[in-house]
């Protein structure tokens, strides 16, 4: 089996930002708006002449996104509705440089994240709702479609990858997927080839040239490598309400809790976590996006050194289905989810609970310790058969999915 080096970097990454950004953000109504809303091409198309992102969108991005947590993140550089956020170059000039702003915010983006040490992806759509060919002369479309992905891959310096999106438009259809990954192969040999494989087939492996597959929205899952010739990567993206771009009157958000849970579930499939925002109009955030980045940055900080570089180690918690470990060299990181707080019956619900983990350890344990407060962890081992000795949170604290690091 191939296994690239590159891919394995990438999996060590953990965590990155997605970010949906487009004309679509000053509309105010999600990504897809254009279409299921019926908005004639001339109506959307004036919106070029309002995006006008603030000058300072880019870092502010980039700042939140490393506070979060976050290793890389993956900008819609072009999106379903045609419009670039990078200079077309001759192409065409439906891009942000001949738009209000004047300016080329891939470059403002990638400039961002190298002062930052943040790792730039870029998303790019496979279909095209504003480009005709699309429609009327498909082999002529993908000369267009792979002009425009080289423009990416040859004037940003290093990129960490290209995220497709959109095969999946018209699944019958020669794709060429040959001559666009050689293309990008050619100018970026290290980049991460990533093509959306959809909520219908989350997990499907495709061409041998795809580093990883995707779990849209859904939980990651053991990858089968049989007779498979070319280890890949996973990844799952994952939205904080209903919508992937800005939705002002989106207000199903999920919980910060939730996210973190989500995290740490990737990371027990070995999987990255891509979590996304919807910047507004101007490029910034809306508080509660920032505000749950924040919280979920304070758990990554609390337990990094568990989400990067360990992998999963193969053995089962025999008493707990959620919980499980990771391992790197000589340690061992159990993930334990759902301890309750314990504190006075007037102040907290407290809930009956297992405070213990069982599995069974082929190595003999030195020392185990909560990596939040260094605390010792009380644990009994009898050969190979191991119970790491949980406890409630103590009254002001509820970290929602604790790691202990155990030494061997």
């Amino acid at each position: 089996m191939i296994v690239k080096k590159y891919i394995q970097d990438f999996e060590k990454l953990g965590f990155g930002m997605f970010v949906h950004f487009g004309l679509y953000s000053v509309l105010g109504k999600g990504e897809w708006a254009k279409l299921l809303h019926s908005i004639p091409d001339e109506e959307y198309e004036a919106l070029a002449k309002e995006f006008n992102p603030k000058p300072d969108w880019a870092e502010e991005l980039v700042r939140t996104a490393k506070n979060a947590g976050c290793r890389y993140i993956t900008l819609t550089t072009r999106h379903h509705d045609g419009f670039s956020l990078y200079d077309t170059c001759g192409l065409n000039d439906y891009d942000a440089p001949h738009g209000a702003c004047g300016r080329d915010l891939v470059r403002e983006f990638t400039d961002a994240c190298r002062a930052q040490d943040i790792i730039p992806f870029f998303y790019h759509t496979l279909l095209d709702w504003r480009e005709p060919s699309y429609r009327k002369d498909f082999k002529e479309y993908l000369k267009y479609l792979r002009a425009s992905v080289e423009i990416l891959c040859k004037n940003y310096s290093k990129i960490g990858g290209i995220w497709f999106d959109g095969m999946w438009d018209k699944p019958g259809e020669d794709w060429e997927e040959d001559v666009l990954y050689g293309m990008i192969r050619s100018y970026q040999p290290e980049a991460m080839i990533i093509n959306n494989t959809g909520l219908s087939a989350r997990g499907t492996l495709g061409h041998i040239e795809l580093d990883s597959v995707t779990f849209e929205r859904g939980k990651p899952q053991p990858l089968n490598f049989e007779g498979v010739p070319k280890y890949v990567a996973s990844e799952m993206c994952e939205i904080l309400a209903d919508h992937w771009g800005y939705a002002k009157e989106d207000l199903a958000y999920r919980s910060p809790a939730q996210m973190i849970c989500e995290l740490a579930e990737c990371r027990k499939y070995g999987s990255n976590m891509l979590l996304n925002v919807g910047p507004m109009g101007d490029g910034g955030l809306r508080p509660i996006d920032a505000a749950m980045l924040g919280i979920v940055g304070e758990w990554v900080r609390y337990f990094e050194e568990a989400i990067r570089t360990p992998r999963p180690a193969g053995i089962e918690i025999t008493n707990k289905e959620e919980d499980f470990l990771l391992k790197e060299g000589n340690f061992y990181y159990l993930f334990c989810f759902r301890l309750p707080m314990r504190a006075d019956a007037n102040v907290a619900q407290n809930e009956e609970a297992d405070f213990s983990d069982v599995f069974e350890l082929p190595d003999q344990i030195k020392s185990v310790a909560w990596m939040d407060n260094g605390e010792p962890v009380e644990y009994t081992q009898e050969g190979s058969h191991v119970t790491i000795h949980t406890v409630p949170y103590c009254y002001g604290r509820n970290l929602v999915v604790r790691v202990a690091k155990i030494t061997c």
